[in-house]
């Protein structure tokens, strides 16, 4: 009984088993049917569509709440931003600098409480320097270019006009020392020269003409273009304009010339040594400078040879009459 039983169920399922191999087979022998949401879901459905024509063409909107406190976000962030800014201004007030006055014509009574400052000048001189005027400084010490920004003692030596180093205090020595003297076209003190006028400049230059003329120095050297600028226009009447240039002038702009005696001073025009006279650099004032330099050298050579020719000539004289 057993056995039949099993036989029975063996025959029923083996119908299906076979069924189900046979579509598998047929799946397998198909080919595959491309993908698609045709009877399932349709993504047009859930488009939204509007009742209204789009007047904007598909321009994007923000939404009006966005605008609205974004723009209240803006203004509360520079109302704070202005208040912080008067809070710090309240704070740190910022103060006006002053604009400084530039210096103008200042008259003599101004430093009237200051001395004078004389002549270092005497005969047989090399070179007489003509200055503008005594600075402060200057006045106050008594020596001529004394304020420590001034270049003149500096030059002096890096040109070779004088052998060595000198100082402030040996003003007075240099006629003596090396053949130099000093002096100004104005005599009174100031800060600086546009405290002076150009009058009294202009009347300082007939003074100039009348120590070359006592002294008769071998050449006289201006410290700075204002100063030639007046001895031009006292000379020629008007300014010198394009013809102004540094280092020698033309033999017709000798100084103190006495007709039929002398010839006169041969000018050098040379760059201020002044601190406060940026126009040129270093570099182009130790040019100019230079120039006058060499010219030194040479003639204390040349005047050493002199000196030694004499020197032989009265010892030989001196020798004969014994």
């Amino acid at each position: 009984m057993a056995k039949r039983k099993i036989t029975k169920e063996a025959d029923v399922e083996e119908p299906v088993v076979e069924e189900a191999q046979d579509q598998e087979q047929e799946v397998l022998s198909s080919p595959p049917k491309p993908a698609t949401f045709k009877g399932r879901l349709q993504l047009n459905d859930f488009v939204f569509k509007s009742d209204q024509p789009d007047s904007t063409s598909g321009d994007r909107r923000r939404s009006p709440r966005f605008a609205s406190s974004a723009s209240s976000t803006s203004t509360a962030v520079s109302k704070r931003i202005n208040n912080d800014d008067q809070e710090d201004d309240g704070a740190k007030p910022q103060r006006k600098k002053r604009a400084r006055a530039p210096a103008g014509y200042a008259p003599p009574s101004t430093y009237a409480h200051l001395p004078g400052l004389p002549d270092a000048i005497g005969d047989n001189l090399l070179v007489l320097f003509i200055g503008l005027n005594p600075g402060i400084q200057t006045a106050r010490t008594g020596h001529a270019y004394a304020h420590p920004s001034n270049l003149f003692w500096k030059l002096l030596f890096s040109s070779g006009v004088t052998p060595r180093p000198c100082k402030a205090t040996e003003d007075r020595q240099m006629p003596e020392l090396y053949s130099l003297g000093l002096t100004n076209i104005v005599a009174r003190p100031s800060r600086n020269g546009s405290e002076l006028s150009k009058q009294e400049m202009d009347e300082g230059v007939e003074i100039l003409h009348e120590k070359c003329r006592k002294y008769r120095p071998e050449s006289v050297c201006v410290v700075g273009k204002s100063i030639w600028e007046s001895i031009w226009r006292v000379r020629h009447g008007k300014p010198v304009g394009k013809a102004f240039k540094y280092g020698w002038q033309d033999e017709s702009e000798n100084m103190g010339v006495i007709k039929g005696e002398w010839e006169g001073a041969k000018v050098f025009v040379a760059s201020s040594t002044s601190g406060l006279a940026a126009t040129l650099s270093p570099a182009e004032k130790e040019r100019i400078w230079g120039q006058l330099g060499s010219w030194v050298k040479q003639r204390r050579v040349e005047r050493e040879l002199a000196a030694g020719d004499k020197t032989e000539e009265k010892t030989d004289e001196t020798e004969e009459a014994a």
